[in-house]
């Protein structure tokens, strides 16, 4: 299956390689202003091929995505040190509403996976102009909040002293400094938090709960300001989100979509499969989980509303 990704800066790239890794697609077409770029990151993929997955890398334009079953944007301005997602509003929507028309162009039938920020956003921008080009329901998804996600149980199990995938876990709202931790839901291997913790005995303090929270919404703060820019985690998340659909494994992920409840692009935990979106699951939240989560969406739809 062919996988297109508009945008080969360090998110794209890290994709594309993470992809490579994985060995999900059979065909892989990086596309980027830059043609210099894409040519050489396509050239530096390809060498990791041999080491995993025979898959076919190569750089090229909007129209080699014919074809393509999933098509990944990435392009557009990066968030700098000080900046807020939300910051890359006015610049990166026409960049994002630009690639979808195009790439629908030549590519109707592809999925499209939006990782471009503020995503929850772009994502709202991606949807109308494919809703506008005739694409059904469900066929332009965000990472959203994948990678928080991915952060709260990575965190929280250090923190308990388990492996990752005991801890079950979701993050909810914006990908951005709105975003809800669902602690209410949260379970560790079957248990609440506090009675695992105890079996394992120890205890998990407000305090710890504190913690776990600033590491999380601020992570992507921290990484940018030590190295510039986040790239591996997320690169990860487009691959595993790429891997569910292409291989329709019915996933449930905080994969970011419009609801009507909420009226705008926002993550909750959806049923994903080779379809797109195929259901909105939702979580289990106390009321101050479910005001948060409110007031989340209400922030976004202020936002969307400028453009």
């Amino acid at each position: 299956m062919k996988v297109g990704i508009v945008g080969t800066g360090l998110v794209g790239a890290a994709a594309a390689n993470a992809l490579v890794l994985r060995g999900v697609p059979t065909e892989l077409v990086l596309v980027d202003v830059d043609e210099r770029r894409a040519e050489a990151e396509a050239a530096d993929i390809a060498h990791v091929t041999p080491f995993a997955s025979p898959v076919r890398v190569r750089a090229g334009h909007t129209a080699d995505l014919e074809g393509a079953g999933v098509v990944v944007v990435t392009a557009g301005k990066a968030q700098a040190p000080g900046e807020s997602r939300l910051d890359l509003l006015d610049a990166n929507a026409g960049i994002v509403a630009s690639i979808v028309s195009d790439v629908l162009r030549h590519a109707p039938d592809a999925l499209l996976l939006i990782a471009t920020n503020p995503v929850d956003l772009m994502t709202s921008v991606a949807e109308r102009v494919a809703a506008d080009a005739g694409a059904p329901d469900g066929r332009v998804l965000g990472t959203g909040t994948m990678l928080d996600t991915a952060r709260f149980r990575q965190i929280v199990a250090a923190a308990i002293g388990v492996d990752v995938p005991h801890v079950h876990a979701y993050v909810v709202g914006e990908h951005g400094d709105s975003e809800v931790l669902a602690w209410s839901s949260l379970e560790v291997a079957g248990r609440p938090l506090a009675e695992f913790a105890a079996a394992m005995g120890g205890s998990f303090t407000d305090e710890d709960r504190q913690r776990v929270e600033d590491e999380v919404v601020h992570a992507a703060d921290r990484i940018i300001e030590g190295k510039g820019a986040t790239s591996f985690g997320v690169g990860a998340v487009i691959a595993w989100v790429v891997d569910a659909i292409l291989r329709d494994r019915r996933s449930v992920l905080t994969v970011s979509g419009t609801t009507t409840e909420y009226g705008c692009a926002l993550s909750l935990p959806r049923l994903v499969s080779g379809a797109g979106i195929v259901r909105t699951l939702g979580v289990s939240m106390d009321a101050d989980e479910e005001g948060r989560l409110r007031r989340s969406a209400e922030i976004l739809r202020e936002h969307l509303g400028r453009l």
